[in-house]
């Protein structure tokens, strides 16, 4: 590289944003809109793959509506392994998150189309690529505007997530409201004029607000392995295309196999990410130490956002077909609630609840819960969020659950997402090797990628087992890997080398 990373932060405005560095404030603005278009057309997408044709959706089983929905989430994060390699070796993570910008932007364009599932399929494939390019990286610039001994970074990136979570807040109210009051449509559009505003602001305010930081690739290329990889990947894509038209003409190619091939990839992924990493020459023996230490907090990951993903399939699916959302029923107020609301639960939650975390740990200082014990905390929580809704199926007869047991499970596992997912962005960071340093942000967001992959297989329980089977089996695997972890506790603190 031109420059170190001392001289990266170095070139950063360091004060300007609540006693941050003056670029966390527009990474903060562009991922606010960025994410309120990925969960405006979220909180709606479910509803739009199973409503019947005429309602103007597009008319699928539920079942395989849920798991297309886990599919194209883990589609979005698989890909920010792609992203993090061009960042590291091709691009540089600013302009791999800008063209991710215009791509998703274009996706969102594409799904307010009334062309069915033409335009369903072009808008997925876009959005999964430029997710892939710009989620890891923006993550990795907002890493590097800190130095890895600066206490602040811990707290700055439960700021950051923060602004995630204020765009989750509010796209699905407005998302849902023009989709209830017009149509799908509009509702998509919503979402692209959101991810315009992202891409508009990053390119006005960049230059001044982040310096050096992720201007040029960590790793990049020579000329022997350009040439390498320009073969390997022109080869992949003809290999590729000629599967898709094959598997396509001959009938193999459904919703159903493919769902398959997106779980056995969520599989082996990381496990191939983990072997290429540790056995690279560019590791130090350190770094490895610090890599086997990942192993069992990425397993927990794994876990958690198993649970938490499935807010916006299984759940949703669970607020609009078993959930009383006629309050008139229930406390005589005139006010059917829509369904797609209940998306805006946990970023609620998070957006009320992340200051005080965020000055938890700060408080706490030498105190602070170590890493494991943070990943344990959020394992804790999200298997309870799901064992929390067997008590209304053990004693009530009642075939619709009140409401406020979905708020009390979203609040549950919002608090076990603050324990862990700031924490495992932030320990990322600090955990990476050098030559892979957006890499391991792309890794740790494939802790999701991984779990909506399974996902893709476990929602097609739901039918088999019933709700209440399937949440107490869901919930139980999570608490018994919390207390695995507990156990693990001072085994991984001690592999991390020194980081906390």
């Amino acid at each position: 590289m031109k420059h170190t990373r001392e001289e990266m932060v170095n070139s950063v405005p360091h004060t300007g944003f609540f006693g941050h560095p003056k670029g966390l404030g527009i990474l903060f603005f562009v991922e606010f809109w960025e994410r309120f278009s990925y969960y405006g057309m979220r909180a709606i997408l479910v509803y739009y793959m199973y409503d019947k044709i005429v309602n103007g959706g597009l008319g699928m089983e539920q079942t395989t509506a849920a798991s297309i929905a886990s599919m194209y989430g883990a589609l979005i994060f698989m890909t920010g392994i792609v992203g993090g390699w061009l960042a590291d070796r091709v691009l540089g993570s600013r302009r791999s998150l800008m063209y991710g910008a215009v791509l998703i932007m274009a996706g969102h364009i594409a799904m307010s189309l009334p062309f069915g599932i033409p335009a369903f399929l072009a808008s997925m494939f876009l959005i999964i690529v430029g997710s892939g390019l710009m989620k890891p990286n923006i993550s990795n610039v907002v890493g590097g505007l800190y130095h890895k001994s600066d206490n602040r970074m811990d707290a700055g990136f439960v700021i950051f997530y923060m602004s995630v979570n204020m765009g989750a807040l509010a796209a699905p109210f407005i998302v849902g409201a023009l989709q209830k009051n017009y149509n799908y449509h509009i509702g998509f559009l919503a979402a692209a004029i959101g991810m315009a505003l992202a891409l508009l602001a990053y390119i006005i305010f960049q230059k001044r607000s982040l310096g050096l930081v992720g201007l040029e690739p960590s790793h990049p290329l020579n000329t022997e392995e350009k040439a390498k990889y320009k073969k390997v990947i022109t080869t992949s894509l003809i290999v590729l295309i000629a599967v898709l038209v094959i598997t396509y003409m001959t009938g193999i190619l459904t919703f159903g196999t493919f769902s398959i091939v997106v779980t056995v990839l969520g599989v082996l992924l990381p496990i191939i990410y983990f072997r290429t990493m540790y056995t690279s020459k560019d590791v130090t023996a350190t770094e490895k130490s610090r890599l086997l230490a990942y192993v069992p907090l990425f397993i927990a990951g794994v876990m958690f956002w198993s649970i938490q993903e499935q807010g916006a399939n299984v759940l949703s699916i669970f607020a609009k077909e078993h959930t009383q959302l006629d309050l008139n029923k229930l406390y005589g107020f005139d006010f059917i609630v829509p369904a797609a609301w209940f998306q805006s639960i946990n970023p609620f939650f998070i957006v009320l609840l992340a200051p005080f975390i965020s000055a938890l740990w700060s408080k706490l200082g030498k105190y602070n819960p170590s890493t494991p014990i943070k990943f344990a905390l959020g394992l804790l929580f999200a298997g309870v969020s799901f064992l929390i809704m067997l008590i209304p199926a053990l004693t009530s007869s009642d075939s619709l659950y009140n409401p406020l047991w979905l708020v009390l499970s979203f609040f549950l596992c919002v608090i076990g997402e603050l324990c862990l997912s700031p924490t495992g962005s932030s320990v990322s960071v600090k955990l990476a090797p050098e030559a892979f340093s957006s890499q391991m942000l792309s890794l740790w967001f494939l802790t999701n990628a991984s779990a909506q992959a399974i996902n893709a297989q476990l929602v097609k329980l739901v039918e088999p087992l019933g709700y209440t089977n399937y949440f107490g089996f869901i919930g139980g695997i999570a608490i018994v890997l919390f207390i695995i972890l507990l156990f693990m506790n001072k085994w991984v603190t001690r592999k991390m080398e020194g980081i906390h």
